[in-house]
């Protein structure tokens, strides 16, 4: 009998872990425990290994593969080479600074401003970001975060180093509804690229409802993945046309196995942080009932032409969000 209970608390905690890699646009179960603490997840295979402890060894190390497997690919960790002192063509960072509700809480704006000074980089691509324009010039905004030159659309804001040109409110028709982002292109000394600035729909109504609900909030839930889904294979479509080297920030709301991701990665773009990035790079959750992050939904994306170095996330202490930040290098003109 001990056997058969061990057996069934492993099982599902295997199944979901294969089938969130193999299974990108799953039912709603499967998109839904993407979103779920892993502690939750794991939970059946742990308690399975303390029963596994008065049986052989076999059940033992059936319960520690398990846990093992799940960790590493279900949790998706990641562990590229440490480059040794390469060089670098640009440092560039995305962020949800979520500036109204920094601007709200006693010493918020300087604890972006520490956050994003304290890393260097040469661009920085915001969303929920439009409060930091309150009071500058849109036509001269000055410099932001030591970063000469500003631009704001919509909720977007980018500072950079560099001048930015033709930038613009990209659109993307997703389902009947339109997908703004910000599209500029950065005229690097080294070769100009082309830089997108975007945030999908949040899953947080989805989320609530499906939780509060129970299965009456299913199809909120369903419904809330759809359009996600939806908005990126838009974008998808609009940058899989794009000539020069291309870099995309932004909130994606959705983690690397989502059919959300997949859509982008299949018109060659890749993932910074799995590309070159070490551990989880996990960059909200912290200030959920959680008190950790436990979700990579914040991404940046590159084009095929532009190299890695190496990628990272910052602190947590400034926003709800954690910033992804990427060394790339640029093909040779």
């Amino acid at each position: 009998m001990l056997r058969i209970v061990v057996a069934a608390l492993l099982a599902p905690v295997l199944a979901l872990t294969v089938a969130q890699q193999l299974v990108s646009d799953g039912p709603w179960w499967l998109e839904l425990s993407r979103y779920l603490p892993y502690p939750l997840l794991v939970a059946p295979a742990v308690v399975a290994l303390l029963l596994s402890l008065r049986l052989g060894w076999r059940w033992r190390g059936a319960g520690v593969a398990t846990i093992a497997l799940f960790a590493t690919v279900a949790m998706g960790l990641v562990w590229n080479a440490d480059p040794d002192a390469p060089a670098v063509d640009v440092r560039f960072m995305t962020y949800n600074v979520k500036a109204l509700l920094a601007i709200e809480r006693p010493g918020g704006l300087a604890a972006l401003a520490a956050e994003v000074e304290q890393h260097h980089p040469d661009i920085v691509a915001m969303q929920d970001s439009s409060p930091l324009m309150r009071g500058r010039d849109p036509a001269r905004p000055g410099p932001m975060f030591g970063l000469p030159v500003v631009h704001r659309e919509s909720q977007y804001v980018i500072a950079s180093r560099w001048p930015l040109r033709d930038c613009a409110t990209g659109r993307a028709d997703a389902g009947g509804e339109t997908l703004l982002f910000a599209r500029c292109s950065v005229e690097r000394p080294g070769g100009a690229f082309e830089l997108v600035d975007v945030h999908l729909e949040s899953p947080r109504r989805g989320l609530v409802a499906a939780r509060k609900e129970g299965i009456d909030g299913i199809d909120l839930w369903a419904s809330n993945h759809a359009g996600r889904l939806a908005q990126a294979r838009a974008l998808a479509a609009v940058l899989k046309t794009n000539a020069r080297p291309l870099v995309l920030g932004g909130d994606l709301n959705a983690p690397d196995s989502s059919a959300v991701i997949q859509s982008l990665l299949a018109v060659g773009l890749r993932d910074a942080f799995a590309s070159g990035g070490r551990g989880y790079g996990y960059t909200y959750g912290h200030t959920l009932r959680a008190r950790f992050s436990f979700l990579r939904i914040d991404h940046v994306l590159v084009s095929g032409d532009v190299e890695v170095v190496r990628a990272f996330v910052g602190g947590k202490d400034a926003s709800e969000h954690r910033p992804v930040i990427a060394d790339l290098r640029f093909p040779r003109r």
